[in-house]
């Protein structure tokens, strides 16, 4: 039986969860298992192959800035069945890759239609159809970004060593296309056929993107909705230096991720109801408590019980701001033009994981340790979630609780 609060569009809601496990084919936490293989192939440095990489996620980001509120305009089934097909079309790119060259068109199609794109329309689904409850079938979502961190890296892993990384890639593509998209479209009905952007609750208001952004308010929120993804990337992509520099060997790191795994799913079954009850704008900053708190013990202690506690609560974090940042967008501005909205946030959000790995690795190559490094990432979260205390210093009015009601603008 299903919950209440997905009872009347629980399809609608599955399609969101699937749609976001689906995006697991264009992350980092996949990608990365083919890194060693893709770099030994086509006789790559550590910096060419990140060059490649972050230039793909740059150009994927600008993409979906431009394409994002193709979701406003579309049936969810034509959405669902362009942005498969292209997932799928990615991985069988990567499965033929020539020469190194060709990499940057395949990451670029895996970042857009993947972390891009595939999350966008999942998390949109998310924000636009459930009103009343729309921290829980956020939460619910996000659910897939775990689901898909639990089975893919491993059933990949186990793939490549069976038959090789090319042989992972055309499984992949096999599993989206006769898999995933026939879910997705089974899941979508007829949703959007019409227009209809809400819940029968009458959510269909909202700004359009421009007057968005000319929302000072906007950029008050926007760096502590962007803040998780930064940071989380960086440390991910940059473990094997935090490990090094620590005394922790690779295995202790690879099970502290357990940790990162069980706070984010633990947290993701609490953090829609604190959503829904408080509002999107008042769990943003609390959320990012944990993570600054996680970031000062790595910078303070290399004790090896650090490594399990510090990655919990970067967890917990994912899975608040995750929460809070899916709902604050349709909570502030409603959810008419949400697609194009949300456009802005997603490519912003896949260019602070373009940008964050660099950043963090010019760092070290200069000579700052790990405890500088996470002191610094803690005092730019803290500043990220003081600004968000700002917003109603400008008189911007913001909606009240998780309801989904048009903000009005300032002046």
């Amino acid at each position: 039986m299903l919950p209440a609060f997905i009872r009347h569009n629980g399809n609608l809601a599955f399609f969101a969860l699937l749609a976001v496990a689906a995006s697991g084919f264009g992350q980092t936490f996949f990608i990365s298992i083919f890194g060693s293989a893709l770099r030994a192939e086509f006789s790559l440095s550590h910096a060419h192959y990140g060059m490649i990489y972050s230039g793909a996620t740059l150009a994927s980001a600008l993409a979906l800035f431009a394409c994002g509120g193709l979701v406003d305009r579309w049936p969810l089934r034509r959405s669902a069945l362009l942005v498969t097909l292209l997932l799928a079309a990615a991985c069988l790119l990567m499965a033929v890759t020539p020469a190194a060259w060709a990499l940057l068109p395949g990451f670029f199609l895996l970042r857009f239609a993947g972390q891009g794109f595939m999350t966008h329309l999942g998390m949109t689904t998310a924000g636009r159809y459930f009103s009343d409850n729309r921290g829980k079938v956020i939460a619910l979502a996000a659910i897939g970004f775990p689901l898909a961190e639990a089975i893919l890296p491993g059933g990949g892993a186990l793939l490549i060593q069976w038959g090789g990384w090319r042989t992972a890639w055309y499984a992949s593509a096999a599993v989206l296309v006769l898999l995933v998209l026939p879910g997705l479209l089974a899941l979508a009905g007829g949703a959007g056929q019409s227009g209809e952007s809400a819940q029968s609750s009458g959510d269909d208001s909202g700004f359009t993107r421009a007057q968005v952004l000319r929302d000072p308010g906007f950029y008050l929120l926007l760096p502590a909705a962007l803040m998780t993804p930064f940071v989380v990337t960086a440390v991910l992509f940059h473990q094997g230096a935090i490990g090094e520099s620590r005394g922790w060997p690779l295995t202790l790191m690879a099970g502290a991720f357990g940790g990162y795994a069980l706070g984010h799913l633990l947290m993701l079954f609490v953090a829609g109801g604190l959503v829904d009850r408080l509002g999107a704008r008042r769990c943003l900053p609390l959320a990012l408590v944990p993570m600054i708190a996680g970031l000062l013990l790595l910078s303070l202690r290399g004790d090896g019980w650090v490594p399990y506690v510090y990655l919990t609560l970067l967890g917990i974090t994912q899975a608040g701001t995750g929460t809070a940042g899916g709902a604050l967008w349709p909570e502030r501005y409603g959810s008419r033009h949400l697609g194009a909205i949300r456009s802005v946030s997603q490519a912003a959000m896949v260019l602070a994981t373009a940008v964050s790995p660099l950043v963090a690795g010019v760092l070290l190559d200069r000579g700052i340790g790990v405890e500088a490094l996470a002191s610094l990432l803690a005092a730019l979260v803290l500043l990220s979630a003081l600004l968000t205390l700002l917003v109603r210093s400008l008189n911007v009015s913001v909606s009240a609780g998780g309801r989904g009601n048009s903000a009005t603008p300032a002046g």
